[in-house]
């Protein structure tokens, strides 16, 4: 539950009248560009170039779609610093909102979903379990973006609802959506609000146990495989969940602490404060979408498959320099 902020003097108190305006549009404009090429590239690679699938695969691929939508979701955020407008702030809170919800979350499951897929490929490497199957990964990822989809659905259905039946449509442009927010969907969006939290607050919870179970493992096979190769390959997937848990602290955690607060804000804040507030929880906003460009750094991580193509170019130009060099000698 976003709360509407009114100054009490008679001047507005909204998005046009914010100085951190501009910033936020060329901060999430260089956001958008950035994740577009790396996702873009990630998505080719995937699904035209890779030929080898396994189940930490199938987690990358469906990441690597929800970075994309998550791309694709801040196009209307941008139009709404863009343009003050009635019209395309409805447009936003109504599709925009939802969708760029819809995305993260699923991109927070499956950050969750690779973390328990590589502790287990760590505690058994030589074992394969229901969970760690390509077609039990297809199944997790579909309804996991079937449930998600379907609490979407209910907000759009809801919001699109009360809109039509509101006889008052508000003609300034607030801070957030809560303009176009009814009694029934203000308590929707509060119980969307707690669930989404609590279901970060258990993915978040099962990373650090996991990357704590994974360091104690790898410690207790370093003592019995003192050899270089060997502690090598344990430094590399105790890197590799490290880099896991980094992304997701730096990215959802600021986002969640700040929007659990201002959820449950009191409602009789004056505009300034108000305002101190909202630039606050968009700076960790900022952070969370970042995500759709730090996450290839988990894909080039965590799949040999991912490198190969990469390096492929490369790969392909040194036959050509070796079969120069000896014309060169001549």
């Amino acid at each position: 539950m976003e709360v509407n902020i009114t100054n009490s003097t008679e001047e507005p108190c909204g998005l046009s009248e914010m100085p951190a305006r501009p910033f936020f549009l060329c901060a999430y404009t260089l956001i958008f560009l950035a994740s577009l090429v790396l996702n873009s590239i990630t998505i080719h690679v995937y699904f035209c170039k890779s030929t080898i699938e396994s189940s930490i695969t199938v987690y990358l691929k469906n990441l690597a779609i929800a970075d994309l939508f998550v791309c694709l979701c801040l196009v209307l955020r941008i139009v709404k610093y863009a343009y003050i407008s009635v019209e395309i702030q409805r447009i936003y809170c109504n599709f925009g909102a939802p969708a760029s919800y819809l995305n993260m979350y699923c991109s927070i499951l499956f950050m969750g979903y690779i973390a328990v897929n590589r502790y287990l490929r760590i505690v058994k490497p030589l074992e394969t379990y229901t969970l760690q199957t390509v077609r039990t990964t297809r199944y997790i990822c579909i309804v996991t973006w079937a449930v998600l989809l379907c609490g979407v659905c209910v907000y759009i259905f809801v919001f699109v609802s009360s809109h039509s039946a509101a006889k008052n449509h508000p003609t300034h442009i607030g801070f957030d959506c809560d303009i176009f927010h009814s009694d029934l969907l203000k308590q929707i969006y509060l119980v969307m609000h707690i669930v989404s939290f609590f279901m970060f607050l258990f993915v978040l919870g099962s990373l650090v146990l996991l990357y704590w179970w994974t360091i104690q493992r790898l410690q207790q096979a370093q003592r019995r495989m003192p050899a270089l190769s060997g502690s090598t390959k344990l430094s590399k997937s105790k890197r590799n969940m490290l880099v896991l848990v980094t992304i997701f602290c730096v990215c959802f955690v600021p986002y969640h602490l700040v929007r659990l607060i201002y959820t449950f804000k009191p409602l009789h804040e004056d505009c300034t404060s108000a305002q101190t507030f909202y630039i606050l929880k968009e700076m960790t906003v900022l952070l969370a979408v970042l995500n759709a460009s730090l996450d290839p750094i988990i894909y080039f991580v965590f799949c040999k498959t991912f490198r190969a193509q990469l390096n492929l170019n490369k790969r392909c130009r040194q036959p050509e320099q070796k079969m120069t060099t000896p014309s060169k000698s001549r």
